[in-house]
């Protein structure tokens, strides 16, 4: 059933039936993502998940979040609402509809999953749910509200114990954010590209739009747009005298959005690193002042480097007036581009080929499978060795290398949406102890700090009769606790007692915890954002706060 609800279209279905969730699944496409479940109340929510009094707290808030809990040995909810995991995406009613449709149905819970076509935005009006949510549906229930402005639920977690924000929508946006400094002529951020959302600024506030989705699709695009210029208009701000702040890589479409507002009103773009800008966001949330220095750590699956190459596993000394990158984890080549985060066996056959022979890793292959996991078998294995020898493009990103664990470890091979690699490894570790010879190594080159995670591998391998679980936790944690061991190192005599983290992958338990561990032995705090997503969610607050150094008052 699509149902009409206060900020855009829900599915709703019962979650206890295996048929009739394989089924939405096969209408919508949508073979792994899982699917949120809304219960009338927090007895019902106990059969399914383990609920703490932080958790009751924050279900129980104005806001209303789905929240990422444990399950429940014996719940009752179907294995295919949330495949491969150990929790569950619950939340509670937040409108008198919800209410009364939940009070009425056999199970008092139900799958409530957002109304649109894989890629599009919800569904806020009768037109677009008639022409895009019939496929998936067979009834409809409407009211005769309008829906003005589209809010997703907002999505939260914890991580190491504190609540993080995985997407910021209904309940979380809009709300002001505070500069730590006033800034002298107006902002308008357009974020990055994927779980983005736009920011506009002025004196020294920042109001950060609701989530706005992955702008590659023209309609999301189309609300982004939209919904920055609701608050340029709400705010009266001068196009023409703002400084339009977009993300450095070339081919992002938020960049071509810029291009437009920048050519009509004759406004100047200025471009902000990727990670640079996720910093920034956490030391905005963090309430974080221009006259400190702090240490960041970005860990996320892409961002445009300086040096040209894709970043995603590093470690700055930084403040608001600039920053320098002071170590990273190893680069490994990335043989090709979205086909290789679909199949994560590529990367795999790329780290593996750092201290493996192409003869040793063609064997392994062999004997591990992998030819199974690649659309054209043996001879992709090879066509990717061939790749490795002659690609440019280099990267750094902890994404891709949980990608190659989670395929290492047979956890997840093909994937079919944007993390699950990383998100079905973190699942698996759950349970997990530490083996102590699986690490990985902290080299010097040119005043940078490097963290081998060839020889995570090469430690991987001599491993793999293990237990999975411990495999898995022992890959996060010496991850996480390499990064901090090297700010450990950098910070010596430094004076700097704050990290900060943020990225995607910022939301991982394990990580956090590893970094925390690490720090914990030279009393630094360890700091995630608050109220803002580590995601890119979060990018548009941090390219605001990086006009600092021009456009402070």
């Amino acid at each position: 059933v699509a149902i009409k609800g206060l900020g855009g279209f829900h599915i709703a279905c019962l979650a206890t039936d295996d048929d009739v969730v394989l089924k939405l699944r096969k209408r919508k496409n949508r073979p792994q993502k899982p699917f949120a479940i809304m219960a009338l109340n927090l007895e019902t929510l106990k059969r399914l998940v383990y609920v703490d009094e932080r958790a009751k707290e924050i279900l129980s808030s104005p806001t209303k979040p789905i929240v990422l809990l444990p399950k429940k040995e014996n719940s009752p909810v179907s294995k295919w609402v949330s495949p491969g995991l150990k929790h569950e995406g619950v939340f509670l009613p937040y409108t008198a509809l919800h209410y009364l449709i939940l009070s009425d149905i056999r199970d008092k819970f139900a799958i409530m999953t957002s109304g649109n076509p894989h890629g599009k935005p919800m569904c806020i009006d009768e037109e677009c749910a008639f022409r895009y949510l019939s496929q998936f549906v067979d009834y409809f229930l409407l009211h005769n509200r309008e829906i003005v402005n589209r809010v997703d639920d907002s999505v939260v977690r914890f991580t190491d114990g504190e609540l993080v924000l995985i997407r910021r929508g209904r309940g979380y946006a809009p709300k002001w954010f505070h500069l730590p400094f006033k800034l002298r002529r107006p902002v308008i951020a357009f974020g990055a590209e994927l779980q983005t959302a736009g920011a506009v600024a002025f004196n020294d506030k920042v109001i950060v739009t609701q989530y706005i989705g992955d702008i590659d699709d023209y309609d999301v695009l189309e609300d982004l747009d939209k919904y920055l210029k609701f608050f340029i208009r709400t705010y009266n701000i001068d196009v023409s005298s703002a400084y339009l702040v977009i993300d450095k890589h070339p081919y992002y479409t938020s960049r071509k959005l810029a291009e437009i507002y920048s050519k009509k009103y004759g406004s100047e773009l200025i471009e902000v690193q990727h990670h640079y800008s996720h910093l920034l966001s956490a030391a905005v949330s963090r309430k974080l002042g221009v006259e400190e220095d702090f240490i960041g750590i970005a860990i996320d699956s892409v961002g445009f480097g300086d040096d040209g190459n894709i970043w995603g596993g590093e470690v700055f000394h930084l403040n608001y007036e600039g920053y320098r990158r002071i170590g990273h984890l190893q680069y490994h080549p990335l043989p090709g581009g979205d086909i290789t985060i679909r199949y994560p066996a590529r990367m795999l056959i790329s780290i593996l080929n750092s201290f493996m022979s192409e003869e040793e890793v063609t064997e392994f292959a062999r004997r591990k499978g992998l030819s199974k996991y690649l659309r054209h078998g043996m001879s992709e294995v090879k066509a990717v060795l061939k790749q490795v020898k002659r690609t440019r493009v280099m990267t750094s990103s902890i994404g891709r290398v949980l990608d190659s664990i989670s395929a290492l470890l047979s956890i997840c091979w093909v994937r079919t949406y944007e993390g699950e690699p990383a998100i079905k490894l973190e699942e698996a570790s759950y349970g997990g102890r530490l083996i102590d010879c699986v690490e990985t190594k902290l080299m010097v080159h040119d005043d940078n700090y490097i963290v081998s995670t060839a020889r995570l591998f090469e430690t991987l391998l001599e491993n793999l009769d293990r237990d999975v679980k411990d495999l898995a936790y022992t890959s996060l944690y010496v991850l996480g606790y390499a990064l901090g061991d090297m700010v450990k190192h950098y910070v010596k005599g430094l004076g700097v007692n704050t990290v900060l983290i943020s990225g995607g992958a910022a939301v991982n338990t394990v990580i956090v915890r590893g970094v925390k561990e690490a720090l914990g032995e030279v009393d630094i705090y360890v700091k995630l954002p608050k109220d803002i997503p580590p995601n890119d969610g979060g990018v548009a607050l941090g390219q605001v706060a990086a006009t600092y150094r021009f456009n402070a008052l």
